[in-house]
């Protein structure tokens, strides 16, 4: 059968409200949406419509003795019931496993939150004139969010994020303050692990299927209770539900590979979090790059999960009114404070009350933000007139003064005071102290059990990336060939001295050089990582090593075993089994550490042009102290410790010291014999040099343990920075 998007899907009902019935809406497995047949009641609030007659104009065309007639019996049959504490057991809050008919069918917690008052310290200015400037983001939000479509709506820095970030228990706790409550209990410390959070930017492995992902995130973030056949079902009735069949095998797609479209994309970043049956989801503008068919498809997606008992909060910039009727709950911030909070279809009575008529054939949204934003296109009583006059001179003062006004009117509001009556009543027996708890990271599975998945899954992530590991191989084979076609075949007299040292110093800054690719996947990596972690899919430990195996003993040990096998003999060095395989550890050695390098420098970076200045620096420092550029027994005293920290010394001290020894260059050189003048002729003199006379002038220790100290360093140096990597990652920022 063939599904039509539907124009207007009515929001859910409730026993206490005056809404219309909902419009079952299913999806089909293109993600379409289709209607079914449902009557509609006979007490209709302003913004619903009859399925079986035309659409009607918009709420704002509606009489102004209508919107107070509707907009008072709403009031007075609105309660505000105490939260559900069904889900929840002893105060804590369960994840559920359940296998039941449909992944939507859950029912979902009560989202209760008092007097959240968040603020941040912005540092401007140079180091010696800094400021530091108090800026208050939320400002005292109090409110209940049930189950059903709660919907944050703002304009551009209202606070919107980072109130749907308090919320799920991701905003830094630092200078937050006020309490969470989730079904009445206390915010459990592993909140972030429980509940769901679709982040605004995508965060899922492209070069994976809808499919794999979804296996991903079962096997980590479901119990070892559970079995392979049960996740394995889940998986599949996830895929049908979020009309995901046709391209469940199909790639997500990166920037090479072509993938699923963004609609799909989207519903494959809510399905990863739905695989947990979470108690609430959480979206952070999950329209945000998508076309208005695309918007809407998702949206119906979510409202056909409310209906089915789920809580969702999501905050959304400015929707389509098709969108915005299905929001069951709004909340409008206005610079961090809150100018409406309650049902979404009683907005506009509420701003008819307080003067702010909507224009017909207006969307409720556009005309909620031009009020917030004092735009002279919203129709102003007179009475408001009195308070504000809106002037472009002026502009900015009115935009104060109507919030301001917006926010006095909104706390002087019935709704608003009994919400605060059953805020109270909530908190009536809790340990109220005002700070934020400390937030932990649980997992469901063990240690092994993370490595293989995530090692599973890198490894499978690096052979499908064309930009990684087949790039890497190509590249090595073409400069190896190319080194070796201009070193070949050195010869044994000076000149060879020279060309041994240059090729020793190419090879040694090219595998450093290579490293930098490791920056890239790292920090292209680093949203996703992040995600995941603070989602209690794996540990920091797990994600490293496998990084380690994957990252830099493949990209680095293929790359280096083909590079010095082609060009340890095109250029000719020692043929001796022991010094070639010598040669092959020393360059692997110093790929290694070059690249754990990379990795400290750019764990904690989110920026690859940062990290690529600090990794360059550090280079050109290192190739400077290498011993190549700069004779080092004649550096002064005082710099001399900066080789010690030159990664490319160790591995070209290490190739001399292992190629220079036993080798003889010898010079022929003519020369004049006799008296001059006297029968004077010329003759033939031989001058040889050691190699081990050469490694002494450079100050190079030639001895076994001379050579192999070099390799030590490396390997303690490669310890050292990987352990530096592991906490820069342990306690990353996990805030927003």
């Amino acid at each position: 059968m063939v599904a039509c998007h539907p124009s207007i899907v009515q929001p859910a009902a409730e026993k206490h409200s005056t809404r219309a019935s909902v419009v079952p809406v299913a999806m089909t497995d293109t993600g379409d949406v289709s209607e079914t047949a449902s009557p509609v009641s006979a007490k209709s609030s302003p913004l619903s419509v009859d399925s079986g007659t035309a659409r009607e104009p918009l709420p704002g065309g509606f009489h102004q003795k209508q919107r107070k007639t509707g907009f008072r019996k709403m009031m007075s049959e609105q309660s505000i019931q105490l939260p559900n504490v069904g889900s929840s057991k002893n105060g804590k809050l369960e994840q559920t496993t359940s296998s039941s008919s449909t992944s939507f069918s859950r029912r979902g917690a009560t989202v209760s939150f008092h007097k959240i008052h968040y603020a941040v310290d912005i540092r401007c200015g140079f180091i010696c004139k800094r400021k530091i400037t108090h800026k208050d983001i939320l400002i005292d939000l109090n409110g209940i969010m049930k189950h059903g479509m709660n919907a944050i709506l703002g304009a551009t820095g209202s606070g919107k994020s980072s109130f749907l970030d308090v919320l799920a228990a991701r905003k830094d706790p630092k200078g937050l303050t006020g309490e969470v409550l989730i079904d009445g209990a206390p915010q459990p410390p592993n909140f972030k692990c429980l509940s769901g959070y679709v982040v605004q930017d995508d965060v899922v492995m492209g070069t994976l299927t809808v499919r794999e992902n979804f296996r991903f995130s079962a096997a980590l973030r479901l119990p070892m209770s559970v079995s392979q056949k049960e996740k394995e079902e889940k998986v599949q009735r996830l895929i049908k539900e979020l009309g995901l069949t046709k391209v469940a095998d199909s790639r997500v797609g990166t920037q090479l590979i072509r993938g699923i479209s963004g609609g799909e994309r989207k519903r494959t970043n809510i399905g990863m979090e739905l695989i947990i049956d979470p108690p609430v989801l959480f979206l952070d503008e999950p329209t945000t790059g998508l076309d208005a068919s695309t918007a809407n498809s998702v949206l119906s997606l979510l409202k056909r999960m409310s209906n089915h008992g789920r809580t969702i909060i999501l905050s959304i910039h400015q929707p389509r009114y098709s969108i915005y009727r299905l929001f069951d709950s709004l909340t409008l911030l206005a610079g961090g404070r809150q100018v409406y909070h309650g049902p979404a279809q009683s907005a506009l009575e509420y701003f008819s009350e307080i003067g702010f008529v909507c224009e017909p054939h207006n969307n409720p949204a556009d005309f909620f933000l031009d009020v917030i934003n004092g735009d002279s296109t919203a129709v102003i009583r007179e009475s408001l007139q009195e308070y504000v006059e809106l002037d472009t001179e002026h502009d900015k003062t009115s935009r104060q003064s109507i919030e301001q006004r917006l926010v006095e009117e909104y706390k002087s509001w019935s709704y608003y005071k009994e919400t605060k009556e059953e805020l109270e009543k909530i908190m009536q027996g809790q340990n109220y102290s005002g700070k934020p708890k400390f937030h932990t990271i649980t997992y469901n599975t063990l240690f092994c059990h993370q490595f293989k998945w995530v090692l599973k899954r890198t490894f499978r992530n690096l052979m499908l990336n064309p930009q990684t590991f087949y790039a890497q191989i190509g590249v090595s084979l073409f400069i190896a060939l190319a080194m070796g076609a201009i070193f070949f075949g050195v010869s044994g007299d000076s000149s060879g001295i020279q060309n041994r040292m240059g090729s020793f110093s190419f090879i040694i800054t090219n595998q450093c050089l290579n490293a930098l690719s490791s920056a890239e996947l790292f920090i292209t990596g680093h949203q996703l990582f992040l995600h995941e972690y603070v989602s209690g899919y794996y540990r920091v430990s797990v994600y490293l090593l496998s990084k380690i195996l994957c990252d830099v003993l493949t990209l680095r040990t293929f790359p280096a075993i083909i590079f010095g096998c082609i060009t340890y003999w095109m250029i000719g060095y020692k043929a001796e089994a022991g010094a070639f395989f010598f040669f092959m550890l020393s360059i692997a050695m110093t790929a290694y550490t070059a690249t754990a390098m990379t990795m400290a420098i750019s764990a904690d970076q989110s920026v690859m042009d940062i990290a690529n200045i600090f990794i360059s620096i550090s280079f050109i420092f290192m190739i400077i102290f290498s011993g190549l550029l700069v004779n080092l027994p004649s550096i002064v005293d005082w710099l001399q410790w900066i080789k010690y920290l030159s990664i490319p010394h160790y591995g070209l001290t290490a190739l001399e010291a292992s190629e220079f020894v036993g080798l003889e260059f010898c010079d022929t050189r003519s020369v004049s014999s006799g008296r001059p003048g006297f029968n004077a002729s010329r003759e033939s003199v031989t001058i040889c040099t050691s190699g081990e006379e050469f490694l002494t002038e450079q100050g190079i220790d030639y001895s076994t343990w001379g050579m192999w100290k070099n390799i030590v360093a490396l390997g303690c140096m490669t310890i050292i920075l990987l352990s530096i990597t592991y906490l820069k990652l342990r306690f990353i920022k996990k805030f927003t």
